[in-house]
């Protein structure tokens, strides 16, 4: 028999790889906790919520202001397979960063099928140039700014790393102090032959433009691409081919997962400001709040 995709048979051998909630023995868990935790940061946090970055009324972006003047910049790209979720669970990864002096922007964009993952990646770039270019009027720096998000956020994280920036958008080329990609998926292919294809609605051209590890450039952005150490073994494979390409290109990549993590919690260090990833961004950034 033909292997649907690498040495995957069927269709079942993709879904055990590539939906992490079915090694769950809650799998509504993680949502809770993620909404839970961004209620928390709504409530007692300075947020600036559903700024207007684009045209259509699922772009908007929510703003976490450092309390310092011309703070360090993060933004976050939310995950969800690019079908589900919104800015909205992900308020909470300001609870780890504020205390650092970091300010926090967390994009929402459209959500397949209704748009293509074409369209979300160019809203996450519209947000990204946004940011980029206003976010000194919420007392950030527009000189240190990082990018990063999780699983389908990664894969945008990455989508906005091969940006030309500079005939595109007339930003210059590599406008990113860092990047921080969890758990991201860089070759979209196996996703055709599984149980998200009715919803993502990938062809070969969607494929083609939006399979990162295959065009990554020159790109001066020092990368930390991690996934869960309690993952499956594509999500590793995902990892090590984009900083296979990323590294190949010349550029400077850091390849680690996060021990015991798996596919939800491996962003919670996001949400403390002693963890090893909330450090590891804040020493990038040049964050005020780094001892």
């Amino acid at each position: 028999m033909r292997p649907l995709y690498r040495e995957f048979q069927n269709q079942a051998q993709i879904d055990a790889q590539y939906n992490p909630s079915l090694a769950l023995p809650d799998p509504a868990a993680p949502g809770r906790h993620f909404v839970a935790q961004s209620e928390r940061a709504r409530s007692q946090l300075r947020c600036v919520l559903d700024v207007p970055y684009g045209p259509t009324l699922d772009e908007t972006l929510d703003i976490f202001p450092a309390e310092a003047p011309n703070a360090p910049v993060f933004i976050f790209v939310h995950g969800g397979y690019w079908r589900a979720l919104s800015s909205k669970e992900f308020s909470s990864v300001a609870l780890g960063l504020k205390p650092l002096g970091i300010t926090s922007v967390v994009i929402n964009y459209a959500l397949a099928p209704r748009v293509s993952i074409d369209e979300i990646t160019r809203q996450c770039r519209a947000a990204a140039a946004w940011t980029l270019r206003t976010i000194q009027h919420y007392g950030g720096d527009p000189a240190r700014v990082a990018i990063g998000g999780h699983s389908a956020g990664g894969h945008l994280t990455a989508m906005c790393l091969q940006t030309p920036w500079q005939d595109d958008y007339g930003i210059k080329q590599d406008p990113f102090t860092a990047a921080l990609l969890f758990s991201g998926l860089y070759d979209i292919e196996p996703l055709r032959y599984s149980y998200l294809q009715p919803q993502i609605q990938l062809d070969d051209g969607i494929v083609r433009r939006n399979s990162p590890a295959f065009m990554a450039r020159p790109c001066n952005t020092p990368a930390w691409i991690t996934w869960g150490g309690n993952e499956s073994t594509e999500f590793a494979r995902q990892a090590s081919i984009f900083d296979a390409a990323w590294t190949a290109a010349g550029n400077t990549g850091e390849l680690r997962p996060i021990a015991g993590a798996d596919h939800f919690t491996v962003i919670g260090g996001l949400e403390d400001p002693g963890s090893e990833v909330a450090r590891w961004l804040a020493a990038k950034l040049g964050a005020p709040g780094i001892k």
